[in-house]
């Protein structure tokens, strides 16, 4: 039986795919399996994938005959998987020889249904480590338990799907899929869904994932309307929680969340093209009068005074025809 399945998507990195693709090779077990997702790629990485399969143990390539994006990607590695855990790395990132080995020992020990780990995040030659926001280590805990307070930052806002391992029972649970499509913000959704619907977690001080940031061809360095995915990811969250037994507690999080991340974004507006910017505030505004309007006046109220008011200017601001996202 496969113990562990490595979902890995690539697109356009050919020229860090060969890093991403030996420290995979320096977690090899024969029970593991690295299923190596081709998004279409237009460059040199097919290739690279083409030759890995046949060097790497334990190695399924796997082509997109039409470009999908990350979200896409993953779900086509999740139906592929055979593993009784299931893990993420992204094709522009790298591992710590022996971290999956290791990886696996916890979530065997634990017993629970998700860990969640540290990473290294990597800007040019500078490192910083990354923590979990949670406080309790090696602890099997409720992930509900995780998603609050609202005003500070949880287990939710740790996004990053490859930053842990996931039993198959989630799977099987309908939990693990992210939400196909999405072009950005895929992670928010799927992380949201999982502490609301699973029965256990735990964070775990591992550190082994290098995640490479300031990649020229990654999505977040391109102020193109594909970024703008992450309305569509927030208002998910906020509909899905709003659905929950628990929205009254759970809603103000979502809430504040979005309107955070909608601030960040007017934020940095001049990387957008000009039209995508125009479209941003536009969707943003159409966004805030989306959402429950008392859990927003709430929301609006715990914030800093400069992004409230920029929120609220938005908020007033009158839609355009076809301004929904």
């Amino acid at each position: 039986m496969v113990k562990l399945s490595v979902i890995v998507p690539f697109y356009n990195v050919q020229q860090y795919a060969p890093d991403t693709l030996r420290s995979l090779k320096a977690n090899a077990r024969d029970d593991f399996e690295f299923i190596l997702v081709d998004d279409c790629s237009r460059d040199g990485t097919p290739d690279i994938l083409a030759r890995a399969e046949r060097e790497l143990p334990g190695a399924v390539h796997v082509r997109h005959e039409q470009n999908g994006g990350l979200a896409t990607a993953r779900n086509t590695g999740i139906d592929r998987a055979r593993g009784e855990y299931l893990t993420f790395l992204d094709g522009d990132d790298w591992l710590a020889p022996g971290y999956f080995p290791q990886l696996v020992a916890a979530i065997d020990e634990l017993g629970c249904d998700f860990i969640r780990t540290d990473h290294v995040q990597c800007t040019a030659r500078s490192r910083q480590v990354h923590r979990v926001p949670v406080g309790r280590r090696g602890v099997v805990t409720s992930p509900r338990e995780a998603i609050l307070p609202a005003d500070r930052s949880t287990s939710v806002d740790y996004a990053y799907a490859w930053a842990g391992v996931y039993h198959r029972r989630l799977v099987d649970k309908g939990l693990l899929h992210f939400t196909d499509g999405l072009r950005t913000a895929e992670d928010r959704p799927w992380i949201w869904k999982l502490h609301r619907e699973a029965e256990s977690f735990a964070a775990v001080s591992m550190l082994g994932v290098f995640y490479r940031r300031g990649v020229a061809s990654s999505l977040t360095q391109i102020g193109d309307v594909r970024q703008l995915d992450f309305i569509r990811a927030f208002d998910q969250v906020v509909a899905e929680t709003a659905e929950d037994p628990q929205a009254d507690e759970l809603l103000p999080k979502a809430v504040r969340t979005y309107c955070a991340i909608i601030s960040h974004h007017l934020g940095t507006i001049e990387r957008f093209e000009p039209a995508v910017a125009k479209k941003l505030k536009s969707m943003s505004a159409a966004a805030l009068r989306r959402m429950p309007q008392d859990v927003l006046d709430e929301a609006l109220d715990s914030m800093d005074l400069p992004r409230a008011s920029k929120l609220r200017r938005l908020r007033r601001r009158p839609a355009p025809a076809g301004a929904a996202a």
